[in-house]
């Protein structure tokens, strides 16, 4: 039994081990691609506030923050579909490839020409290093959160963060995906505040 213990504490150590190497991995991808580490101001703030201005993306959380967080939770759903049996650090390593990976597609030219022209942020340049590393680790808090709490919790936390992002910044999860996939010219107005 003891044995079982720690053959099991060795897995979710290594787990948890290949996680932090996919952190690191979109760190110096980023880096290499050319993404500043902080924002370009100098200084780093706890929270930028102010969604069109030039450091939002560029600080340790923002508004859009809460989304992240959402991508723990759903990440958690898949990895509990995908990876039945498996242990939690397992999924957990699933949904940050995952999310790395999105960190690292999100600030390519590509899908920064995206938000661009299709969403309301004309003056996104990207996330400095930073914020996409913290976007990470919220999506892992989320996550972890997910794993611990009622699913009828995890789903009202979820419900409230975009419902109350929506409301004070015009933009959530929601509204970002459809925007990137299928932009709405209605949508866009609203955004703007037209």
């Amino acid at each position: 039994m003891l044995e079982e213990n720690d053959s099991r504490n060795r897995h979710a150590l290594l787990w948890l081990a290949a996680c932090f190497a996919v952190l690191i991995i979109q760190m110096v991808t980023q880096h290499l691609m050319g993404r500043l580490w902080i924002c370009e101001c100098g200084y780093v703030k706890l929270f930028e506030p102010v969604v069109k201005s030039s450091g939002n993306s560029q600080h340790i959380a923002d508004w859009y923050t809460p989304s992240h967080i959402i991508h723990g939770f759903l990440f958690y759903g898949l990895g509990h579909l995908l990876l039945r049996g498996k242990p939690l650090t397992a999924k957990l390593f699933l949904g940050t490839v995952i999310e790395s990976a999105w960190e690292i597609a999100e600030n390519t030219p590509m899908v920064i020409n995206r938000y661009r022209s299709a969403t309301i942020s004309l003056d996104y340049f990207g996330d400095s290093i930073l914020n996409s590393t913290m976007d990470t680790l919220a999506m892992a808090a989320g996550f972890l959160f997910a794993a611990r709490m009622p699913v009828w919790l995890t789903v009202t936390v979820a419900i409230v963060f975009e419902l109350f992002t929506g409301w004070l910044i015009r933009d959530n999860l929601t509204l970002n995906v459809l925007m990137l996939v299928w932009p709405l010219d209605a949508v866009r107005d609203w955004q703007a505040g037209i």
